[in-house]
């Protein structure tokens, strides 16, 4: 996988100090090489703090303060036009909560490095699973997954997640200016941007484990703007245009 290039895991952060020590540990073990971008959005609960003393410690952890809560696409996107302007080049995404596996980060690596412009960690192909998530969640996940495929004519069984691993010249080619969408849609959004470029998804099965510590970030809101853009692109064919937008945004 050493010739896949400098690679940065990008963790968005807000209040989540209990958590974030032990995934930077743990990506470092599992990745020695990877670089670490911690993207805190001014979390009340000195998460920010906790995250310049590891980047004190670890010259390959980094840290990116931002002016408030923004939301998850605008953090990632945040973090990855960091990345692409130090010339990494593979952009990982992994949330902070636990519910990623760092351990499973060198088969996404692994599945870029055989070819693949886009690796997904997925829970719902096969070997792919989840832990001590409520019956209920499981099955807006699933609704929601299967609702992108009709809608979209996407052939992703979980564009939603959010375990990834881009090439940088993926995310070059696809454009991040145009990106607006939040929460899950985010994910989405760029699932689809890179599969109507003719890129290469590949799905890596992992183990989703509900989170110990701290409070879910999933709300209504980032729900109903999910199905509303969804439908939208769905009947609308919107992102279709996307395509011609290109450029590093």
């Amino acid at each position: 996988m050493e010739t896949l290039g400098r690679v940065l895991v990008v963790v968005p952060t807000y209040n989540e100090r209990d958590n974030l020590p032990s995934i930077v540990e743990r990506v470092r073990s599992a990745v020695p090489r990877a670089h670490v971008l911690v993207a805190d959005d001014d979390s009340p609960d000195g998460t920010g703090e906790v995250a310049d003393g590891l980047a004190a410690g670890d010259e390959q952890v980094h840290v990116l303060h931002r002016p408030g809560k923004q939301g998850l696409g605008a953090a990632y996107i945040a973090g990855f036009r960091w990345g692409l302007e130090r010339g990494f080049d593979v952009l990982v995404e992994m949330d902070a909560d636990g519910s990623h596996q760092p351990e499973e980060l060198p088969r996404l690596l692994a599945a870029l490095d055989g070819g693949a412009d886009l690796a997904i960690g997925s829970r719902y192909v096969r070997g792919g699973r989840i832990v001590n998530w409520p019956r209920r969640r499981e099955l807006l996940s699933k609704g929601a997954n299967v609702y992108t495929r009709v809608m979209l004519g996407l052939p992703v069984r979980d564009a939603t997640a959010g375990f990834r691993a881009y090439r940088a010249a993926t995310l070059e080619k696809v454009g991040l200016s145009g990106v607006e969408s939040q929460g899950y849609c985010f994910q989405v959004d760029l699932t689809l941007r890179t599969a109507r470029h003719g890129l290469r998804v590949v799905e890596v099965p992992i183990t989703f484990v509900e989170r110990t510590v701290g409070k879910s970030k999933m709300s209504g809101k980032i729900m109903s703007e999910a199905l509303w853009r969804i439908g939208l692109w769905g009947v609308t064919g919107l992102p279709g245009r996307l395509r011609r937008r290109g450029g590093r945004g």
